[in-house]
C-alpha cells in the first residue's frame, strides 16, 4: 500500500537543478495556483472538513498550509537574494495548522496563492544565481535557492496529491 503521508515520495533536496530541472521546478511553482484551485473545486464544506488520511489534515488545512508555507519559501527566496547566507526562521506548521484561520474558507487560500505565486515566480525568474545558500538551524543545514525551487515544486504537487487522492479514493 502507498503511503498516503507521501503520495509523490519523499521530499527531493538537490543542492543543485539542471537546467531543464529548474524549468520543471519554476513551471510547476507558476501552475500550483490553479492545480490546487482545480483539485479542490466543487467540494463542499463537508468534503473540505475530510482528513486526506487517518490522522492527517483536512483538505481545508491542507490548502491554508500551503499558503502558509509558500508564504514563507517566498521570504526565504528574497532573504537568500539580499543576505549573505540567512539564517532563516523555522515555524511550527503543525500548529499553525491548528490556528483559526485554518478553519475559514480555502478560497482564501486560493486567492493568496495565486498572488503569491505570481511575486514568487517573478523573483525566482529573474535569479542569476541558484547556488545562493540560506540556512536552516532546525535542519542544521545549508541549502541552496537551487534546493527551495526543487523542494517547493514538490511540496506543492504532493499537497495536490493528497487532495487528488482522497477525492480518487472516496470517488468525489
Amino acid at each position: 500500500m502507498t503511503d498516503l503521508r507521501y503520495p509523490l515520495g519523499p521530499m527531493p533536496t538537490p543542492l543543485s537543478l539542471t537546467p531543464p530541472e529548474r524549468q520543471d521546478a519554476l513551471d510547476a511553482i507558476r501552475a500550483l495556483p490553479a492545480e490546487l484551485r482545480a483539485a479542490v473545486q466543487g467540494l463542499g464544506d463537508a468534503q473540505l472538513d475530510t482528513p486526506y488520511r487517518e490522522g492527517g489534515w483536512t483538505l481545508r488545512q491542507v490548502v491554508h498550509h500551503v499558503a502558509d508555507s509558500h508564504i514563507n519559501a517566498y521570504v526565504r527566496v528574497k532573504l537568500a537574494l539580499t543576505e549573505e547566507n540567512p539564517t532563516v526562521k523555522p515555524y511550527e506548521e503543525q500548529l499553525w495548522a491548528e490556528l483559526p484561520d485554518s478553519r475559514l474558507p480555502a478560497d482564501l487560500s486560493l486567492e493568496l496563492l495565486e498572488r503569491l505565486h505570481h511575486r514568487l515566480s517573478a523573483v525566482l525568474e529573474g535569479v542569476t544565481d541558484f547556488t545562493r545558500p540560506w540556512t536552516h538551524p532546525a535542519q542544521g543545514r545549508t541549502y541552496t535557492l537551487d534546493t527551495l525551487l526543487g523542494m517547493y515544486a514538490w511540496h506543492g504537487r504532493h499537497h495536490v496529491a493528497h487532495v487528488t487522492g482522497l477525492r480518487g479514493r472516496r470517488g468525489w
